[in-house]
């Protein structure tokens, strides 16, 4: 199979057999309908609001993409910093670990109390959740330039600006951009975090916290998905921009 073909229609066999295996349990088993539904009510609580779920997931979007670029331009930042001073790495990275490990779903009521009801709470939170690892894949990226690489800048008398934009950072991208995408996903996630505690009438996990307070699954599936095809778009941008800007890093 033709490696673009490959590409489209493996995948898109992979979510044709969930959702066929999703129909098939509901089908067969007795499960209750307002529990769990099937693919089709989904489909039919998605065709009753599409422009309200649309719109919705246009909020989503929007906190994502501002609290991961937040989180990329600051790690940045932090990761120069951590790479360029031992003193810096041994003062900082303890705080960074300390802040990362507390619990993102307590400090969510905190940034309402702090910043308001709105979209900044929000944008904090993804901020949050995918701060650390963008953070940890550019350390490890910029302290993992090879030895030979180094050496080959010095032997050419390269200055230091040069050499760090021309060998530690290309060296650096691969892992950087796994970083970035483990945190596109994490944003998701805290934006949705954040929706369920922001006390606002935007966003999909909104939708999913009053539709499951009213019982209608079905609009909550279809909330659901949105935000799992959200993710994958995202996921899969950041995939197409890692093969134009290190093309190759790839086989």
């Amino acid at each position: 199979m033709n490696g673009r073909l490959g590409a489209v229609l493996l995948p898109a066999l992979g979510v044709a057999l969930a959702v066929g295996l999703w129909w098939l349990a509901t089908a067969v088993f007795p499960v209750d309908a307002a529990l769990v539904p099937g693919p089709g009510a989904v489909l039919g609580a998605f065709r009753e609001l599409p422009g309200y779920l649309l719109a919705q997931a246009g909020h989503t979007l929007v906190e994502v993409l501002e609290g991961f670029a937040a989180a990329v331009v600051a790690g940045a930042f932090i990761a120069l910093a951590l790479t360029g001073s031992r003193v810096v790495e041994r003062m900082a990275f303890p705080l960074l670990l300390a802040l990362n490990s507390v619990p993102k779903v307590a400090v969510a009521p905190l940034l309402v109390l702090w910043f308001g009801f709105g979209q900044l709470p929000k944008v904090i939170m993804v901020f949050l959740v995918c701060f650390f690892p963008v953070v940890i894949s550019m350390v490890s990226g910029l302290a993992a330039t090879p030895p030979e690489f180094v050496e080959l800048a010095r032997s050419l008398e390269a200055p230091g600006w040069q050499a760090f934009v021309k060998v530690r950072v290309p060296s650096a991208l691969p892992q950087v951009f796994v970083g970035l995408k483990v945190g596109m996903t994490l944003a998701v996630i805290g934006a949705v975090i954040s929706e369920f505690q922001a006390g606002t009438v935007a966003g999909l996990g909104f939708v999913i916290a009053v539709s499951t307070g009213q019982t209608e699954t079905a609009q909550t599936f279809a909330a659901v998905v949105l935000l799992a095809l959200l993710s994958i778009v995202l996921y899969y941008g950041l995939v197409a921009v890692e093969r134009l800007v290190i093309p190759w890093s790839r086989p």
